[in-house]
Formats: structure tokens, sequence, C-alpha cells
């Protein structure tokens, strides 16, 4: 019988080579050539110097918008709206135009702590001389509540009212607040017209200082106008202007060591405060 012979299966076609990438995609690949490495370096370096000189004008717009001695600034509308310890809404503007030659605004970080008692007592232990016989009116400023303001009034028996700036909008606007959030101790004088006569950070005694300085001066300058302290020889009259030089360089030199007192000072405060605040919680677990 015949061997029949059986065919052979074919084999299974070869699976399809994988479909080529996009030439897009290959161009996206591709390394960057000097050319277009030159020119990212140019673009970044450039966008860096924008930010810079954003940065910097910014910074240099803010500094500007703090008003310094000398500079006359336009009360409507400048640092917002405040409260008084009652509550009542008022602004700057008006507590100059109520008064007779301008506001002195004493800045404190915290109602009823050590050092913003002392300074509150001081300017009211001087109350007599630095607002009633000056023209001058006094408010304390700080971002207090109604309620901590009135407190502080009341038991320290303050013959001025104290301002409420929770939003420190004032107290940034003539440059005294402490970031994040907080208030340098300091002083701000302006008068009726806008004209900044103080505006600087200060410790307890250096603010009521600076206050004292600013009422004498305006004193002396009245009674010269007055004729009642003429030298009346041209020598001596230059001998008084000499003097009076080298104790603006002294104020100049006095004023950079309270500021630097005004810091030391409130560091100490913080830590008084910490430690009060750490005693109460540590008696109220004992409770």
């Amino acid at each position: 019988m015949p061997v029949e012979l059986r065919k052979r299966k074919a084999p299974p076609p070869p699976p399809e080579p994988p479909a080529k990438r996009a030439t897009a995609t290959k161009k996206a690949a591709a390394p960057k050539t000097a050319a277009a490495k030159v020119k990212d370096a140019v673009k970044e370096t450039v966008t860096k110097v924008t930010e810079a000189a954003t940065f910097t004008n910014g910074a240099a717009a803010a500094s500007a918008e703090k008003p310094a001695v000398g500079d006359v600034i336009t009360l409507d509308g400048f640092g917002g709206e405040i409260a008084l310890q009652t509550g009542d809404s008022t602004t700057l503007a008006a507590l100059a135009e109520k008064s007779k030659k301008g506001v002195v605004l004493f800045t404190y970080p915290k109602a009823s702590t050590p050092g913003c008692t002392r300074q509150a007592c001081m300017f009211r232990d001087e109350y007599t001389a630095l607002a009633t016989e000056s023209g001058f009116d006094i408010y304390g400023l700080s971002t207090d509540s109604p309620k901590a303001n009135t407190t502080f009034k009341e038991k320290q028996k303050l013959p001025y009212e104290l301002l409420c700036d929770p939003g420190a909008t004032l107290i940034g606007a003539i440059g005294l607040k402490k970031a994040p959030k907080g208030t340098t101790r300091g002083v701000f004088v302006v008068d009726k017209a806008g004209k900044v006569l103080a505006a600087q950070a200060g410790s307890p005694e250096g603010t009521v200082k600076v206050v004292r300085e600013i009422v004498e001066g305006l004193n002396g300058e009245e009674k010269g106008e007055s004729g009642e302290e003429k030298k009346g020889e041209n020598g001596e009259e230059e001998k008084v202007v000499v003097e009076g030089g080298k104790k603006d360089e002294e104020r100049a030199e006095e004023k950079k060591e309270e500021a630097a007192a005004a810091v030391v000072d409130e560091e100490k405060e913080e830590e008084v405060e910490k430690k009060e605040e750490d005693e109460k919680k540590a008696e109220e677990k004992k409770e």
C-alpha cells in the first residue's frame, strides 16, 4: 500500500514591525543645537533681570511710601479707617482737623504689657506739657481690640484716647509695622498741614523724648518770632547756630541708639509675655 505524504502546515506570518515614530517626535527628542541653547540662556537671563528689576522697583516704591521727617503727606485717606477704644470709627485726617496744631501717635506692641504700660504712663505723666500746653493731641496706637484698649486706658488712668488698628493700616502707613504681623514701638508726629515732624522707632523713654524736643523746639521758634529771646549781637547769634548744629548731630546719634534699644526692649517684652502665657497655661492645667 503506497505511503501517503502529508503536507506541512505553512508557518504563521512574522509579526509586523513597529510603526516608525513621527518625524515631529524625533525632532522634539533631538538634542538642541548650540544656537538654540544660547537663545534659551539669553531668554532666561532676560527673565531673571526683569524679575529682579520688578522686585527692586517694588521695594523702592514701598519704602518711598513711608513718610520721613520733612515730608508733607496728604492726610485725606492716609492710613485708612481706625477706631477709638470706644469703637467709634475715625481717621488721621479727622484727628488732625480737630486738633490745634497736629497729632502725636505713639505706637506700642500690646496693651497692658510691661514696656507698653511704662510708655503709656510716661505720656500720661507729661500730658500737660506735651499736649494741653502745646496744641498737639496725643493718641496711643496699636493693633489691640477696643476692649483691650479700654481696659488699658481705665486701669492706667490715661488722659488721652487709644486707637485700635487691627489691620495695621495706619501703623503700616507710618512705617511702624513689624513683619509678619506686629507693631514696632515708635512715634509719629504730623502737623495740621500734613508736615511730618517725627517718624521713628524708639524705646518708651525715647518716644517721649522725641515729642518733648519737638514741642520745646516749636515753643522756641514762637518765642524767637515774638522777639522774647533774641540774642542781640551777631556774634552771639552765630554761636547759637553752631551749637544748634552740634546738637543736631548728637540727636541723630541718640536716635540711632534709641532705635536699637527699642528692638532690644521689644525682644525682652516678648520673652516676658511668652513666660507669662506659659505660666498661665501651666496654672490652668493644674486646675
